[in-house]
């Protein structure tokens, strides 16, 4: 489908589940992207979600949505439950804003949902010219190292930094796959990767139901449950959102609103070195890109670049649209 056709349609589905015409395209440009980028795990699989939960009042399509300032570096937001794209985008263009100012900003977000992909606002600040990161919590999905039951959310870090370039952006979940690749593969009908998840009985399963009943697995170990109990901190604990496994999986979970929370740290990478900084990075990214190359690789990418790359490809192609979500699509422009 054609980009625009299908930005038209999205805006249009969710003005007819009452969101302003701005937050609709907010949100429309937030899932094309996913698309673009081969995210298809945070792009249209999850719409019928957002409008569902919509539906059911357990997403504010009107909120009153209030900044505290804190100080001149620091803002607290109370999102009213909106949809999490809208938040996220008004948090780190606060951060911004913040961050020119001061050199720092710092932004937590509370009553917030599921805001898509992290690199989204983490590239909004590096356009800046600034260093940021980006965190957030999700639904139990990875058991505590030592437990045998699911706790923390996949809750993923990202830092992204200006390079000249292209954005230096690593995003990356603190599980070995996001849950959203899990989801899409049970909407799909198809296996998911073995090694990464598990049943309930605690086997490695290739099955995206039995993995979605049962934990996945972190990265490293105990290492990624230390990182994933981190974020839960940072992004929960911090903010005043939920945490601790109270996080309500936006799928399956219609027992209230979610709670997500974020937070957003935008730095100006000059405070310390000034124009050094970017000759530096540049000569950083130079040192790493010359080392002689592993078998199999004909060069050295730093993170950010293939999905950059991937965008720019993709992005005077038609998207294309899985039967099913095309089903859904027409079923919520009917509505």
């Amino acid at each position: 489908m054609k980009k625009n056709i299908l930005r038209s349609k999205i805006k249009q589905i969710f003005i007819k589940h009452q969101l302003s015409k701005k937050h609709s395209e907010i949100c429309a440009d937030y899932l094309i992207k996913a698309e673009l980028v081969e995210a298809r795990s945070h792009g249209l699989l999850r719409l019928k979600m957002y409008c569902d939960r919509i539906k059911k009042k357990l997403i504010n399509p009107k909120p009153k949505i209030r900044i505290k300032r804190i100080s001149s570096s620091i803002s607290h937001i109370n999102a009213d439950n909106s949809i999490g794209f809208v938040s996220a985008d008004i948090a780190i263009n606060q951060a911004i804003k913040n961050a020119k100012k001061t050199g720092i900003g710092l932004v937590a977000v509370n009553k917030s949902g599921h805001y898509g992909l992290s690199s989204f606002y983490a590239e909004q600040a590096v356009n800046k010219n600034l260093m940021v990161f980006c965190f957030t919590n999700a639904p139990p999905a990875l058991a505590p190292h030592g437990a045998k039951k699911s706790l923390f959310g996949t809750n993923p870090i990202c830092f992204g930094v200006p390079t000249g370039k292209i954005p230096f952006i690593l995003d990356t979940s603190t599980s070995i796959i996001n849950r959203g690749k899990i989801r899409r593969a049970y909407k799909l009908g198809e296996k998911i990767p073995y090694g990464v998840a598990l049943n309930k009985s605690g086997k490695i399963t290739t099955n995206a139901k039995e993995a979605l009943l049962g934990t996945q697995l972190p990265i490293a170990s105990f290492k990624g449950s230390g990182l994933a109990w981190m974020v839960d901190i940072l992004s929960g604990v911090l903010t005043g959102s939920s945490h601790g496994g109270k996080t309500k999986d936006p799928f399956d979970d219609f027992t209230g609103p979610q709670n997500v929370g974020h937070l957003f740290i935008t730095i100006n990478p000059k405070i310390f070195v000034g124009r050094n900084f970017m000759r530096e990075i540049k000569r950083n990214i130079k040192l790493v890109k010359k080392l002689p190359k592993a078998k199999g690789f004909s060069s050295i990418l730093y993170p950010g670049e293939r999905k950059y790359k991937t965008y720019k490809k993709n992005l005077n192609k038609d998207i294309s649209i899985p039967l099913k979500i095309l089903k859904e699509m027409d079923y919520l422009n009917a509505i």
